[in-house]
């Protein structure tokens, strides 16, 4: 089964990273042939939103790998929202993904079970994972890129499926191409560089 945890990027087409990197998500997402797909009613709508989709991806796989499921990430995102998962501000920016909202949204809608967890480092996500079954984790979004170090820790999430023998697997809502997308494994050592310490598990 965690093999098996089919990939999502939070873009809907999974190559426009490097595009999103260099114009931001706004701009370059405007370009994005496959937005219809998201869910969102205009393509603006979905570049405004893309950006902040990382942990509605993640939710994205996990529901996948759960029921064979794939709902529209747009959907996924407007349905946390009316948690307060997401907050919309008066000059059009978004705040999100908040965790503790995040808790109940998944419970009503898919019966998940989720807990926030902080205060951790990459060293416990096995024992996270020995009890659930993923761990969305807080990490910097620049991890694609594993052999740089980041100005800071935490900003993006990422879906966490297994850790044995020293690494992490995981899938990434932004890599940049597919060996930084699906099943990435890195040392622990190397993953504690980004990681922020914080995260949501997710039961059996």
């Amino acid at each position: 089964m965690k093999q098996k945890v089919p990939y999502f990027s939070q873009w809907e087409t999974p190559d426009m990273t490097l595009a999103v990197v260099a114009e931001g998500a706004q701009a370059a997402l405007l370009k994005d042939p496959l937005w219809v797909s998201s869910g969102a009613s205009t393509v603006e709508n979905y570049a405004r939103w893309a950006g902040n989709l990382c942990g509605m991806a993640c939710l994205k796989m996990v529901l996948a790998a759960r029921t064979g499921l794939i709902v529209p990430i747009m959907d996924l995102a407007m349905g946390c929202k009316d948690y307060g998962g997401y907050v919309e501000e008066t000059d059009g920016r978004i705040k999100g993904l908040i965790y503790a909202p995040f808790v109940p949204f998944v419970k009503d809608r898919f019966g998940l079970h989720a807990r926030v967890v902080t205060g951790i480092s990459a060293g416990d996500i096995g024992d996270i994972l020995a009890q659930s079954e993923f761990f969305i984790a807080s990490v910097h979004h620049s991890i694609r890129w594993s052999d740089t170090e980041p100005p800071s820790k935490g900003g993006h999430l990422v879906l966490v499926t297994a850790v044995d023998a020293g690494s992490v697997r995981f899938h990434n809502p932004s890599g940049h191409e597919v060996a930084t997308r699906e099943n990435v494994e890195l040392p622990l050592e190397v993953f504690e560089r980004f990681f922020a310490g914080r995260g949501i598990a997710i039961d059996r």
